[in-house]
């Protein structure tokens, strides 16, 4: 039975969708219930607590074909993909690190390219992550675990979207707690200066537009 949904704090679409059965997250984002969310949200997997999702019935589709064969159906689904950049305490890329990615207690052994970078496939039902960086010679956090909360970056027009951004950065290390503190506008200033922006410790339109692309999301 269709149903609205409200968004908690780690819920991204993909997950959403497929605890309600759906393989493809886009039949809920682009029903025309979510139309304002989509335009207000834009990424749907970056959505903020209190977010209100409308999620419709699934629609049984039937495809007729004789007995006395066999068949072969594709399912068709968007890809869900982690993305992470790893740099050092001079903005640098670690580049070409072994590391270990574990997801929800699954390793995978990767490396980080030429920009480190790291790209993995995950189902919509991962939550948890870990990453061991394993060259220590190159990064200075070779050998330590580094959480990493899948779901849980809130959007950049959000105080705790930006504090989570700056965090990660290496520009803020208050709490992601929403408040504008004297600390979070230190740390807006310090990125407002090295991107060349006006320095005023406000996150306004610009400065969130820089802190999306130099984030990346």
């Amino acid at each position: 039975m269709a149903e609205y949904y409200t968004v908690a704090q780690g819920d991204h679409l993909a997950a959403i969708a497929w605890r309600y059965g759906f393989t493809d997250y886009s039949i809920i984002w682009d029903h025309a219930n979510n139309a304002d969310l989509k335009k207000k949200r834009q990424n749907p997997n970056v959505l903020f607590p209190g977010d209100v999702l409308y999620i419709p019935d699934r629609e049984q589709r039937e495809e007729p074909r004789p007995t006395d064969q066999t068949h072969n159906f594709v399912l068709k689904r968007n890809l869900l993909k982690l993305h992470l950049k790893l740099r050092d305490h001079y903005e640098k890329p670690i580049a070409n690190a072994p590391c270990v990615l574990v997801v929800d207690g699954d390793s995978h052994n990767l490396t980080s390219d030429g920009n480190g970078e790291l790209q993995l496939e995950i189902p919509p039902s991962a939550s948890q992550s870990v990453l061991l960086i394993q060259d220590t010679e190159q990064s200075p956090y070779g050998g330590m675990a580094i959480p990493i909360k899948i779901g849980h970056l809130d959007p950049v027009d959000e105080i705790s979207g930006q504090q989570g951004r700056l965090n990660n950065l290496g520009y803020y290390f208050g709490d992601i707690d929403g408040n504008d503190s004297p600390r979070f506008r230190m740390a807006v200033e310090e990125f407002q200066c090295e991107n060349g922006l006006t320095v005023d410790g406000i996150c306004g339109p610009n400065t969130q537009a820089k802190l999306k692309e130099v984030y990346g999301c």
